[in-house]
């Protein structure tokens, strides 16, 4: 299956979920056919921060008729924090969208993790993740999402990460784990690999982008049909 990503949104992101994707569908024995579009972060983080989800959504409708043009057939977002608008996006697109949010609640299920601390865009935190968390109850350092957010969205638009963001971002998750009762830490935004990768914070540490990957690469390496995954649309 040829697998379509919209990408650039950050493109330190775009470049783990190639990198892992490629990976993941290696070990599966599969062959990967893939497409990326390049999107813009600092337009798709003006209309996230004011909501606009309809300008976002139309943006990502052309990228996404640009790579049914290509001959992909599904598409997948490479940022959580982009699926804000993907009820408006769903209505426009003209392939199946594989959902990076929906797989988390049944993987938190299976692992048998009952709570969940959250770290990602301050969308993605104050709306717990969409709100799309049924089997899982999800945590956040409510008084400190704007603070947090803003840095990850440093992270995101610099695609690097220094010493002092990386410290705040595992306090943070410490914090969730000690002062919330978070069983794992989420990493719900799809460039904090910048702030995890090659950590031992001491706590369990999920990233939502592999669990997204995984999905992805059974689709590509031919291990289940587009019926049988999480979609969007």
């Amino acid at each position: 299956m040829h697998i379509g990503l919209i990408g650039g949104i950050g493109v330190a992101a775009t470049i783990v979920y190639y990198q892992r994707l490629t990976a993941a569908v290696d070990r599966l024995g599969g062959k990967l056919d893939l497409t990326i579009s390049h999107g813009d972060i600092h337009t798709l983080i003006r209309n996230n921060l004011a909501d606009d989800r309809a300008p976002q959504a139309e943006i990502f409708a052309r990228q996404i008729d640009s790579l049914k043009g290509a001959g992909c057939d599904c598409v997948a977002l490479t940022s959580l924090g982009a699926h804000y608008c993907v009820e408006e996006m769903n209505a426009l697109s003209s392939l199946p969208v594989i959902s990076g949010v929906a797989p988390l609640d049944d993987y938190f299920a299976a692992q048998g993790i009952r709570r969940v601390g959250l770290l990602g865009t301050r969308v993605v935190m104050r709306t717990r993740v969409y709100g799309q968390l049924h089997q899982t109850s999800a945590v956040a350092l409510d008084e400190e999402i704007d603070t947090l957010g803003q840095t990850y969205q440093d992270m995101a638009v610099s695609g690097s990460c220094t010493a002092g963001q990386r410290s705040q971002m595992l306090d943070a998750g410490r914090r969730m784990v000690d002062e919330l009762g978070a069983e794992a830490i989420v990493l719900a935004g799809t460039d904090l690999n910048l702030a995890f990768d090659n950590q031992d914070p001491g706590y369990t540490v999920i990233d939502a982008l592999d669990v997204h990957v995984s999905v992805l690469a059974d689709l590509a390496a031919g291990r289940c049909s587009l019926d049988e995954v999480a979609m969007t649309k």
